[in-house]
């Protein structure tokens, strides 16, 4: 070989590119983000996020589902055409598969907004370490560039607006039923949608520790009207 060291290069380069990018895209499931945000992860409890696999098994919701021309009394937690919008990572590296399904990535949870965790749940822990300890704060483009949305406006579209006709330019098959032309309460805003608790979850303080941009359009808002954290027993066993 003419150039070793030039193709070696390039190999490890190449290494490092995908190790760095499609082998980052881990899905960890919502019980990683759970043992800190308990506050949050309690609420989310109670969203139809929540009980998503839950809408596809036998005999739930079907009225809506009559009217949506599909199947009352069919298992559509084994279709893989209607799975995917129902869980966490499907057809992605760590996510939901219907193969080896995993608990903890059943439902839309956590990493459905925020990204997969395991490319920044590590950065975004020894930030609340640092700021607990000594006050010092971390950009949230450190963990923007680690995978963490801010945004995910484009996450939820790619479900909610994923049916023939779309205003979303990324619709494609296989298309969701549950279409505005089948009932009105499918019409999906995002900017009104993404404030109702009962979908999401409820918003409460932060403590302060990521700063700058990207910032969440509705962050301030958000905070501005937030509840207190709801401190587990453990939090209040330190504090007595």
């Amino acid at each position: 070989m003419k150039y070793p060291i030039t193709y070696i290069l390039a190999i490890l380069a190449m290494a490092a590119f995908f190790s760095g990018t499609v082998l980052a895209a881990d899905f960890e499931g919502r019980t990683k983000c759970s043992s800190c945000h308990k506050s949050q992860a309690k609420s989310w409890n109670d969203t139809a996020h929540a009980k998503a696999m839950e809408s596809l098994k036998p005999g739930t919701r079907k009225e809506a589902k009559i009217k949506a021309k599909l199947d009352p009394d069919k298992d559509y937690t084994q279709d893989k055409d209607c799975v995917g919008c129902h869980v966490d990572g499907w057809g992605k590296k760590g996510g939901y598969t219907v193969e080896a399904p995993k608990k903890p990535l059943a439902a839309v949870g956590c990493e459905s907004c925020h990204g997969p965790g395991k490319s920044y749940r590590g950065d975004h822990r020894k930030g609340g370490q640092a700021f607990e300890s000594k006050g010092t704060t971390m950009q949230r483009k450190v963990l923007a560039d680690k995978g963490q949305d801010f945004h995910f406006e484009e996450a939820c579209s790619a479900c909610h607006l994923n049916y023939e006709g779309s205003p979303w330019k990324g619709a494609k098959a296989p298309y969701t039923p549950f279409t505005p032309e089948v009932d009105a309460k499918y019409t999906f805003d995002f900017d009104k949608m993404v404030k109702d608790v009962k979908a999401m979850h409820e918003h409460y303080k932060l403590d302060g520790t990521f700063v700058g941009e990207p910032k969440f359009k509705f962050h301030d808002e958000f905070q501005a009207n937030a509840k207190e954290k709801v401190a587990d027993k453990k939090d209040k066993k330190g504090k007595d």
